[in-house]
């Protein structure tokens, strides 16, 4: 940095006088001192200097409109009505069922196969329920309904239970069979009651990926359309070779219930 003329004419005359050989003499002593007192003096006057500039400069800067990059914008956070604050709520209730189903046989079936199913489904969608009451705590919203289910996908139900939920007392006979002799039953009603339930999951997958900008939120919903499109056509499989026709798949009451709310398309 150079120094303005002042400074450096200051500095020429405070060092100009050569060091004194008698340390005793007081004249030259007296000169010693002025030479150390002109330097102390020399460096306040660049201390500031040097400060002036600096402050000068910050002041500038500071008085600057911000600009994009020096603003942090991220995106802006769902709200309590939000599409993807209704479909956390909506899938963790669906969700919950499934868990709640695949709890009741993954220790009562004697089928091997039926058993790492539904060992799959408990495990993946608790897992998944965690993630989406995460997702509500971030946002600062609550997990609990404050408009009918799929009212964010412009579908509200006009029933307490979504498209390809069991009703209670479908529940009631998959924990009786559950608690019977023959485990066979348990097993296909198991299978009549959780396709539809799965196949009810996807339109709402799709819906969110329609609605939201969030990396996360379109993360899991393709996730649940793959996994769930996957495990249907393996419970069909299952649920053929014990010699169920697809046609039939499905349990009275859930029937019944995915007519009076037909927004899902089976596979």
């Amino acid at each position: 940095m150079k120094l303005p003329t002042p400074l450096v004419a200051a500095s020429r005359r405070l060092t100009r006088s050569p060091p004194s050989t008698n340390p005793t003499n007081s004249r030259g002593g007296s000169r010693r001192f002025l030479r150390i007192g002109g330097t102390f003096g020399l460096l306040a006057l660049v201390a500031v200097f040097v400060l002036g500039v600096g402050t000068g400069a910050a002041l500038l800067l500071s008085n600057q409109a911000p600009t994009e990059d020096s603003v942090e914008t991220g995106p802006q956070l769902p709200g309590d009505s939000s599409p993807e604050a209704g479909f956390a709520r909506d899938m963790m209730v669906h969700h919950a069922q499934a868990v709640q189903m695949a709890d009741i046989v993954r220790d009562k079936t004697q089928s091997q196969d039926i058993r790492i199913m539904a060992k799959t489904i408990l495990l993946n969608q608790q897992a998944e329920i965690g993630q989406m009451r995460g997702w509500l705590q971030v946002w600062g919203v609550s997990d609990i309904e404050t408009q009918p289910h799929m009212a964010w996908m412009d579908h509200p139900t006009t029933e307490d239970r979504m498209p390809g939920m069991a009703s209670a007392e479908e529940m009631g006979k998959l924990q009786d069979a559950a608690s019977g002799e023959f485990s066979d039953q348990m097993d296909t009603l198991y299978l009549q009651l959780m396709i539809p339930h799965h196949q009810a999951a996807i339109p709402m997958a799709e819906a969110i990926l329609e609605r939201t900008s969030r990396s996360e939120v379109k993360q899991l919903a393709t996730a649940i359309i793959a996994s769930q499109q996957e495990e249907i056509r393996q419970m069909q499989e299952s649920l053929q070779s014990r010699g169920i026709p697809l046609e039939n798949s499905l349990a009275p009451d859930t029937a019944a219930a995915n007519e009076e709310n037909p927004h899902h398309h089976p596979e």
